[in-house]
């Protein structure tokens, strides 16, 4: 960083925090509760987020924060919070360090020893609202619905309401979700990376043909708000091999590389994304006669297109309870193609076991919706979650 800027933004610190640099604490909020912690927090995160959230009170820090968050390239205007304490000289770690009394090296040595964590303004009104001010909450959360835990810049301690934000504007501490290894596409991040536009407003490419979704509805978004907006990926799962064992073929999400891009940020989506080409479609129908594929829908919480969650309960239910029509699989009629159900691999006893983890939430198993019993107008498949609830419905096509 230059000294020409480190000035600005020394300025700009003082000018935007001088009447605001003491803590401001939240004006009555019903998704904000107090909650006094007895001693220091044990869990690393969160004594991270009260240190960072303390630091805040110096108006330098907090201008040179919102200047590397509306610089951010990444969506939402994320940064990776490793890299922010160690960039431009570690200025950063350095005057959190000095705010808070504590040694620069012991602070970089826990930030190094976390998981990675993402730094944002999770909620696009405070992305707006917030011009660098002391009236803040730093707030961290392990498992999507778990109640979120907030600090102010005195180190005051705040449990928020899962459901939704409070009125103060909240800085998240939160595991990684985001690929910050490469600048993103900007075919893929418009309206996010703080331009214009939707990522889903591009010009229409002659289709490669192959399985497509070209709707989705889901009936919630299974993020957290303090995680921001939901990652949503659909998977072709198929026999791996000659196994018992399913294997994820081929995923669309909103860090895919076209024709497989999809990213969809509320409960409705319109557009068109492959989810399978023809040619993997033959190619699978090649090695592995008989069989058919699964669509398979998730919100990510881990590493993108790579499932970290399953239940192979929930798919044995979902096949003893449909008698196995849980795929699908291409056909063509009068020269028209079609993507119809047809069994499901059948041996699932151990299809996910190579897959499970911890972290991403299954939304579902799309069903045809003459198997499901159930039927919205313009779509066709029904996505079954956990206990045969409906947790969204897709139109798939074939082109």
């Amino acid at each position: 960083m230059s000294r020409t800027t480190l000035s600005f933004l020394v300025a700009l610190g003082w000018t935007a925090g001088a009447c605001t640099d003491r803590p401001v604490a939240p004006e009555p909020d019903p998704f904000v509760t107090a909650a006094p912690l007895a001693g220091a927090p044990t869990e690393i995160r969160e004594s991270t987020t009260r240190t960072l959230a303390r630091a805040l009170r110096s108006p330098v820090l907090r201008a040179y924060l919102r200047a590397k968050l509306h610089a951010s390239p990444f969506r939402e205007q994320k940064l990776q919070f490793q890299r922010f304490l160690h960039g431009d000289g570690q200025h950063a770690l350095l005057r959190i360090a000095t705010e808070t009394g504590t040694r620069a090296a012991a602070l970089a040595a826990a930030a190094d020893s976390s998981i990675p964590l993402e730094v944002y303004l999770p909620v696009p009104a405070h992305r707006v609202a917030w011009m660098g001010d002391g009236r803040l909450l730093v707030a961290t959360q392990g498992a999507d619905g778990e109640a979120p835990v907030a600090y102010d810049t005195a180190g005051n301690r705040f449990l928020l309401s899962p459901d939704s934000p409070p009125s103060i504007p909240v800085l998240a501490l939160v595991p990684v979700e985001t690929d910050f290894s490469t600048r993103p596409n900007p075919m893929m991040c418009v309206s996010e990376c703080g331009g214009g536009g939707g990522g889903d407003d591009r010009p229409p490419l002659t289709p490669t043909p192959g399985l497509y979704m070209t709707q989705a509805h889901f009936t919630r978004d299974f993020e957290s708000w303090l995680k921001g907006s939901p990652e949503l990926e659909v998977h072709i799962l198929g026999q791996k091999g000659q196994t018992d064992s399913l294997t994820d073929y081929q995923c669309a999400g909103e860090r895919q590389g076209t024709p497989y891009y999809f990213d969809q940020n509320g409960l409705d989506w319109s557009n068109s994304v492959m989810l399978f080409s023809q040619a993997q479609l033959n190619n699978y129908h090649a090695q592995h006669p008989g069989q058919n594929v699964r669509v398979y829908v998730v919100e990510d919480d881990d590493a993108a297109c790579q499932i970290k969650t399953g239940n192979p309960d929930v798919l044995v239910f979902l096949d003893s309870l449909y008698t196995g029509r849980t795929a699908g699989k291409d056909t063509a009629k009068d020269g028209i193609k079609h993507f119809t159900t047809a069994q499901s691999f059948q041996k699932v006893l151990t299809s996910l076991a190579s897959l499970i983890n911890t972290n991403d939430e299954l939304v579902g198993n799309a069903l045809a919706d003459s198997v499901a019993g159930e039927h919205h107008a313009g779509f066709n498949w029904i996505v079954k979650g956990a206990q045969n609830v409906t947790n969204g419905w897709i139109t798939l096509e074939m082109r």
